[in-house]
């Protein structure tokens, strides 16, 4: 059987693979569960610097949670509970992970993996990509930690457009709302994508997670740094990659960092 959710590790970018091209890419929960698996070994994986989500098709990202389901995996409130924390689980993994993620959008991407993408790092689309965020369509609320998610990137009001309307948008005007960071030629996309990892990758690591630990902390109303923050703060100034990092720029070097 072909895995429907897989992941190659390269260049210290691991890219993890929406693989249900007859089904647009709906997501089973099954294949939420297998992306939590796969993200929580990323963090865990010294080798890996970034993550990249894509699809193997073109005609779609995700479509979505695969509404099928709905009446077997989702008809009772004990189901609903358990369906949305593997959701919640998953995108907290994502956002609040020390690892840059970034999600690689062709064609459409609505509903849940809407979600998925909002909680990544970064969105970079081709031209073809397809936006809506779909619970008005369905009868179901939309989760806090989701809506704050959305909310962070577009504002209140694209935001109350995309869940009051549940309307399909272009990626144009997903660029204009916020939602996502770069717009690319289908043939530009992949490209791109992986220049943008590597030159992360390249980086200094401890301060590439730091700066994603801080960015979520003033995203949850932090003004100052904890005893946590301030902590990681003095330790960088101690670490190797300081050193290389002031060395190479004194002796007009590329810096080589360790920290992983």
């Amino acid at each position: 059987m072909t895995e429907q959710i897989f992941m190659e590790v390269k260049d210290n970018i691991a890219t993890i693979f929406i693989n249900r091209p007859e089904k647009r890419n709906a997501l089973s929960f099954e294949m939420w569960e297998s992306l939590n698996e796969y993200v929580e070994h990323c963090h865990e994986d010294r080798a890996v610097k970034v993550i990249v989500f894509r699809s193997t098709t073109e005609e779609a990202f995700s479509a979505g949670a695969d509404i099928s389901e709905f009446r077997t995996r989702r008809s009772t409130a004990e189901e609903i509970i358990t369906y949305s924390k593997v959701m919640a689980d998953l995108e907290e993994k994502i956002a609040k992970g020390p690892k840059p993620v970034i999600a690689m959008i062709q064609g459409f991407c609505v509903g849940g993996g809407c979600e998925l993408a909002v909680a990544c790092d970064f969105r970079f689309s081709d031209s073809t990509g397809k936006f809506a965020i779909t619970p008005a369509k369905l009868g179901i609320i939309y989760n806090t930690k989701a809506t704050k998610h959305l909310v962070d990137l577009v504002g209140q009001a694209n935001a109350k457009d995309i869940l009051y309307t549940g309307r399909i948008f272009n990626a144009e005007e997903a660029l204009r709302m916020g939602l996502i960071d770069r717009i690319y030629e289908p043939d530009q996309l992949e490209k791109e994508t992986y220049a943008y990892a590597k030159m992360i990758c390249e980086n200094s690591q401890m301060t590439v997670r730091g700066a994603k630990k801080i960015i979520n902390h003033v995203l949850h109303g932090g003004e100052n740094d904890n005893d946590e923050i301030l902590q990681e703060i003095l330790e960088s100034v101690t670490s190797e990659d300081y050193k290389e990092g002031v060395d190479a720029f004194l002796s007009k070097r590329k810096a080589k960092f360790t920290y992983s």
